[in-house]
């Protein structure tokens, strides 16, 4: 834990209670120690850095204002809640954050009484605060206070205007608290961005009408709705100022205001929280405010790693000797062929250098389109394109392409279209935890029609299945691939055609035959060579490289040869390759014996990979006693 004795006022801080015995002109020193806390820690324990940074005087303001956990903050997203979670309990344990059996990486009801929603994909706050909103009233509780806290990022989102919408027409008193920074992981794109642009500039009217509405208010002047919005026309009237798209949906603006000036934060959120219906109080702040390398490099810093608090340098790993990530052998693989294929362009939702688009971008800029945080809308505008003869290679995580399911189906594959569904951080992905591993999305996909759901052994052959992916006529075309570092240094290759619906013996045996789906493969390959050492036995590994279509022919060579057959996948057992394998194998009244191994019917916490693989049974050790078990029985 860091120094007690530099933190006289934050350790002082059990609990928003204890927040407020302080005065408010002690605020801006807790602020100070909060921030500093945050950095001290995170320099060691790595997570979700600028943020948190950006947020740190919103956070104290709302805690002083608010009667949490009675009244309830919904947090968009998470990044930006460590504020949060330090001050409502945790601070003593905030060192295990992201760390095995530690704190979760996002708000989660589970761990604490202060979270009040599970808070991990983006653009959903508004729509769960209107619900407990709404809830409240059918119950009769009138006195809860609800607030949303969104980024501008987040807010690009669809998910948000359907509860920006529905929130007009629902009687509700809830709070938005819009975090501007320009910022989500990169920087926000769209119109949203240019039109809060837009509202900044107009300071003069939004402090004009602020002023005017608290003086009319200490007159009595403002009881009632009628009022306000009569008071509202003949502000806009009188400066003629171009429409504001929360008035537009009957929600009362209030702002910009500064966000880092918690003093005056804590006078607007008291003057504002008991204003009847829904309203919007929006903060600009500054994203990795009060550590410089943060606030002029945001996106590096939005999760650095490890690094020196004192210098601000970034402890990096030399990787100058290791394999690259498979995200980046995407990127320069992508404009590779888009060199040679002048239909190719590139999509994605608001990843262009999580997922390595930005390679693209850098390169093709007229060709690389960020959506925002927006997958279905990344989907259907990949769809578009491609139903006029373009080729997108649409990249989203796995996880988030969750949101996009219906988008996959109903627009491309229905239409059979040809187009390239990346899905990067597929399977365990580790510290991130519950709301983000990739876990579902080849019992998700595999049953769709006229889909193609492959996953490649090694960085080679996710080289050689983007070459393929492009060809003419493939139709629709996923590639799932992992979160980390590709399996060998020497990366590229010469482009080679992988036959759809084949998969490859990578070694021969005959006690018993393991089937992989994807890089898997390689950890399976380690568990064969250590069990073969010790047991005298042989065991076959065969990388089928797709899920959907499965290579039937090799399956059934497979069934002749080996009565115990072990299918292993980093996906839900539930539906996936090994169901599939299954279905084949019943299907066809072949009675060998199989075991499947992948991830069991339960969500997967937080930890390293290598910790999360020993909670499945998915670690060299765990492999071994099976592959040499069933060698022997």
């Amino acid at each position: 834990m860091p120094n007690s004795k530099e933190y006289k006022l934050l350790n002082t801080i059990e609990s928003p209670a204890d927040l407020k015995k302080l005065e408010i002109s002690q605020l801006p020193q807790l602020c100070e120690e909060l921030r500093s806390f945050i950095i001290d820690v995170l320099s060691s324990n790595p997570g979700h850095l600028a943020s948190s940074l950006g947020t740190v005087e919103i956070t104290v303001a709302l805690h002083y204002v608010y009667n949490l956990p009675y009244d309830r903050i919904v947090w968009d997203v998470g990044h930006q809640a460590y504020s949060h979670k330090i001050l409502t309990g945790r601070r003593e344990r905030f060192c295990t954050n992201r760390k095995f059996k530690g704190l979760a990486p996002f708000p989660s009801p589970a761990e604490s009484e202060y979270d009040s929603f599970v808070s991990g994909h983006a653009s959903n706050s508004i729509s769960a605060a209107l619900g407990m909103a709404v809830a409240d009233r059918l119950n009769g509780n009138s006195k809860r206070k609800i607030v949303a806290f969104i980024g501008d990022g987040a807010l690009t989102g669809g998910l948000a205007f359907e509860g920006l919408n529905n929130m007009s027409s629902s009687p509700n008193d809830t709070m938005i608290v819009l975090n501007d920074n320009e910022m989500a992981i990169d920087p926000v794109v769209g119109g949203l961005s240019h039109y809060l642009t837009q509202i900044t500039t107009s300071r003069y009217y939004n402090k004009l009408r602020y002023k005017g509405y608290l003086l009319l208010r200490k007159m009595g002047l403002m009881k009632n709705a009628g009022r306000m919005v009569a008071f509202n026309n003949s502000v806009k009237s009188l400066l003629v100022r171009q429409h504001n798209i929360f008035e537009s949906l009957n929600i009362r603006y209030f702002g910009p205001v500064d966000g880092h000036d918690v003093v005056e934060l804590v006078r607007i959120l008291n003057a504002i929280k008991d204003f009847g219906g829904p309203k919007v109080l929006h903060i600009k702040t500054v994203k990795g405010k009060g550590f410089l390398q943060a606030e002029n490099a945001p996106t590096i810093w939005h999760a650095p790693g490890l690094f020196d608090e004192n210098t601000g340098q970034r402890k990096t790993t030399d990787t100058v000797h290791q394999p690259p990530l498979y995200q980046d052998v995407f990127g320069n693989t992508l404009v590779e062929l888009a060199e040679k294929n002048d239909k190719i362009v590139g999509v994605t939702p608001a990843m262009p250098t999580g997922c390595s688009m930005n390679i693209l971008g850098n390169r093709y800029p007229d060709r690389m389109f960020d959506v925002g945080i927006a997958e279905g809308h990344a989907v259907t505008f990949s769809a578009g394109m491609a139903k006029e003869g373009l080729l997108p290679f649409c990249n989203i995580y796995s996880t988030f392409a969750q949101r996009a399911y219906d988008n996959i189906i109903h627009d491309v594959a229905i239409q059979k279209l040809n187009m390239v569904i990346c899905l990067d951080r597929a399977g365990i992905v580790g510290n991130d935890g519950v709301t983000h591993h990739g876990l579902f999305d080849i019992a998700a996909l595999r049953c769709i029609p006229n889909l193609t759901l492959a996953s490649p052994f090694d960085e080679k052959e996710l080289r050689n299945m983007l070459f393929t992916a492009q060809l003419p006529e493939k139709g629709t075309f996923v590639i799932r691939y992992p979160r980390g570092r590709s399996e060998h240094e020497d990366w590229r290759c010469e482009f080679q055609e992988i036959p759809v619906g084949k998969g490859v013996c990578v070694k021969n045996g005959d006690d018993l035959a393991v089937l992989s789906f994807g890089p898997i493969g390689n950890r399976a390959l380690e568990a064969i060579t250590e069990t073969e050492k010790t047991s005298g036995k042989t065991i076959a590994l065969y990388n089928m490289r797709f899920a959907k279509p499965l290579d039937e022919e090799l399956l059934c060579e497979v069934a002749r040869k080996f009565e115990k057959i072990v299918t292993i996948e980093d996906g839900m057992l539930a539906g996936g390759f090994g169901s599939a394998v299954s279905e084949f194998f019943e299907d066809n009244h072949l009675e060998n014996k199989i075991k499947r191994l992948g991830v069991p019917d339960h969500f997967v916490e937080h930890g390293s990979v290598s910790e999360l693989y020993q909670t499945v049974g998915l670690d060299k050790t765990s492999l071994c006693n099976l592959f040499e078990d069933m060698c022997r029985s």
